[in-house]
């Protein structure tokens, strides 16, 4: 194996070629022939930071692995191993001791509170004019819905008239759309 270094002697970046592959290297330079010691890169180490993942009114325990230095936010998209599992979840919150905050490096993270995004259950209400019908669709977390849009679950026919998100707006307006994983509720009537 070669690799470019700077040799002593010829005073040039030159290709050596790998002599001893140890804690360090041992190198020969192919231009001069002076054999010097490379020490190694240091491959990041990885972390592994306790993760509760909710998953409609259920929670496991699992982990999510980090390089070092790596930083998390809360709204990040990442992938949760609990078992054999995997699912890809959401950050929700991250606590750091005693701490709720909003980002974090991992080696200062304690416990990541996520929820499930690929496979999600979308609460509806349908009002038919007297009542309101709760409906529960499981779903891809990348479905779209829209405003105005008709769809059928569990054999009743409604159309959307407004999308109440996660994190707080509510969209009425005719077109608008957005994915499952982001709803908290969609409102509809019977049609």
């Amino acid at each position: 194996m070669f690799i470019t270094v700077d040799c002593p002697e010829c005073k040039d970046e030159t290709e050596h070629e790998v002599v001893a592959d140890s804690r360090d290297r041992l190198v020969r330079c192919t231009v001069c022939g002076h054999h010097q010691h490379i020490p190694r890169e240091r491959e990041p180490q990885s972390i592994l930071v306790k993760t509760i993942v909710s998953r409609e009114g259920t929670s496991m325990v699992g982990l999510i692995e980090f390089a070092e230095g790596d930083e998390c936010f809360v709204d990040d998209h990442l992938v949760a191993e609990v078992g054999d599992e995997a699912y890809g979840v959401e950050v929700s919150s991250i606590e750091c001791g005693e701490k709720r905050v909003q980002r974090a490096k991992a080696n200062t993270i304690t416990t990541l509170w996520t929820r499930t995004i690929d496979q999600v259950v979308v609460k509806i209400s349908v009002h038919d004019g007297r009542n309101t019908i709760p409906l529960y669709m499981e779903c891809d977390g990348e479905t779209e819905f829209a405003v105005g849009e008709r769809y059928v679950v569990d054999a009743k026919r409604f159309k959307i008239s407004h999308l109440k998100l996660r994190d707080g707006p509510l969209m009425r307006k005719e077109g608008w759309k957005t994915i499952a994983h982001r709803i908290k509720r969609i409102y509809g009537y019977r049609s």
